[in-house]
């Protein structure tokens, strides 16, 4: 077998490891120094890298396409004046995007004791959404397909962070839903209290009492309803997931609404949405 692949031109089989993807590419070059030479190759790593990307890396000074594709993975690049971000995720080369929170409708932005915008170090952007009071909580996002990798399975996350005085959010669930613009079927109810698990456990369930008197029953958090702390210091919560054929235009709405409850809320710090590939496992 060996002596088999060693006889092949080794551009050849560069060409052959393009036509793959970035985690077959590295499961190959483990197999033999023949296979790691070819995958060293530009036009292996240049297949992986969108069009989109390569005038913002380019010029980046980097030796290879390999690294070119490998920063991308690593470093997101800020596209669009600043409103959104753009990397590859590093085993499948698809195409992940943050949506600032600049680049979202918020209800209530332009009222200067309702929201204001704050620089936070930990964030990609200039700038981020901190809640300083409202009772309605609507956060909406759109995003065009077309910009997206073809025949894959995305989740929508809101990235946030809450402030110490943050309040509003303890027991009441928000209303996230992505999908086509007017199509509310993946509507679910997450928490945006990164304790509210905690705080639930600690709260005896309530239900209908002995004298049949109606008592209102909160969902309980789990999993995966609840706020993920993620390694650049935010917290995620999954908004829902949607499967982009590719071959469409369709302009995808991404919401996080809390309108029913009534109850004031502050201290949330929206970063933005992110969308990225959903993980096979």
């Amino acid at each position: 077998m060996k002596d088999f692949f060693g006889s092949l031109p080794e551009g050849f089989v560069a060409e052959a490891l393009a036509q793959t993807t970035p985690r077959d590419v590295s499961r190959l070059s483990s197999v033999n120094s023949f296979f790691r030479s070819a995958a060293e190759w530009d036009i292996v790593w240049e297949s992986f890298v969108p069009p989109e990307c390569l005038a913002e890396v380019v010029d980046g000074g980097r030796d290879s396409m390999k690294e070119v594709y490998l920063s991308l993975c690593d470093h997101p690049i800020i596209i669009e004046d600043g409103n959104k971000s753009l990397w590859l995720d590093k085993w499948t080369g698809k195409k992940c995007y943050m949506l600032a929170a600049k680049h979202l409708s918020i209800a209530l932005m332009d009222t200067p004791n309702c929201w204001r915008w704050v620089s936070v170090a930990k964030s990609r952007f200039r700038v981020a959404a901190e809640l300083i009071s409202v009772r309605p909580l609507e956060v909406i996002g759109n995003v065009n397909t077309s910009i997206l990798s073809p025949n894959t399975t995305y989740v929508a996350q809101l990235v946030f962070m809450t402030t110490p005085e943050a309040y509003g959010f303890e027991y009441q669930p928000v209303e996230v839903c992505i999908g086509p613009i007017g199509d509310n079927s993946q509507t679910r109810m997450v928490y945006l209290d990164p304790q509210a698990q905690t705080r639930r456990r600690l709260q005896r369930p309530r239900g209908v009492g002995s004298s049949g008197r109606r008592v209102f029953v909160v969902p309980f958090p789990c999993e995966d309803n609840c706020p993920k702390h993620r390694k650049d210091g935010w917290f995620e919560v999954e908004i829902g997931e949607y499967f982009n054929k590719g071959r469409e235009d369709t302009e995808v709405e991404i919401s996080v609404v809390e309108v029913k409850g009534g109850n004031s809320k502050s201290g949330l710090i929206i970063q933005g949405i992110e969308i990225r590939p959903k993980k096979c496992v």
